[in-house]
C-alpha cells in the first residue's frame, strides 16, 4: 500500500464513524489523530465518544500494519487481522453510513 491509499483508507474510515457517533452516542468530544505510514503523514479531527475513539483507533492501527502490498477490503481479506468482535463493531458503523 502507498501513502495516498493510506490515506484515503484512514480519511474513509474516519467519514464513517462522525455520523454513526453523533447519532448513537452522547458526550463526544474533539480528537486529533496525527497518523504515519512510510513517508506519509496524515492529520484528522473528529468528534468521538471515548467507545468510538478507541475503535477508530485500532482500526488505524489495523491499517498502519496491513501486511498486503495491495491492501484489500478488510471484509474480502482472507488474513483478517480484526478482532471478531472489533470486526462487526466496525461492520455496524460503515453498515450505518452507507
Amino acid at each position: 500500500m502507498n501513502g495516498e491509499k493510506f490515506k484515503y483508507e484512514v480519511t474513509t474510515l474516519e467519514k464513517f464513524f462522525t455520523p454513526y457517533c453523533s447519532f448513537n452516542h452522547k458526550n463526544q468530544s474533539r480528537q486529533e489523530y496525527s497518523l504515519t505510514y512510510k513517508d506519509t503523514q496524515v492529520q484528522i479531527t473528529s468528534y468521538l465518544c471515548n467507545n468510538c475513539h478507541e475503535l477508530l483507533l485500532y482500526s488505524f492501527e489495523r491499517i498502519q500494519e496491513c501486511p498486503h502490498e495491495e491492501k484489500p477490503r478488510c471484509r474480502k481479506c482472507k488474513n483478517n487481522c480484526y478482532q471478531k468482535e472489533k470486526f462487526n463493531q466496525l461492520a455496524k458503523i460503515m453498515a450505518f453510513g452507507s
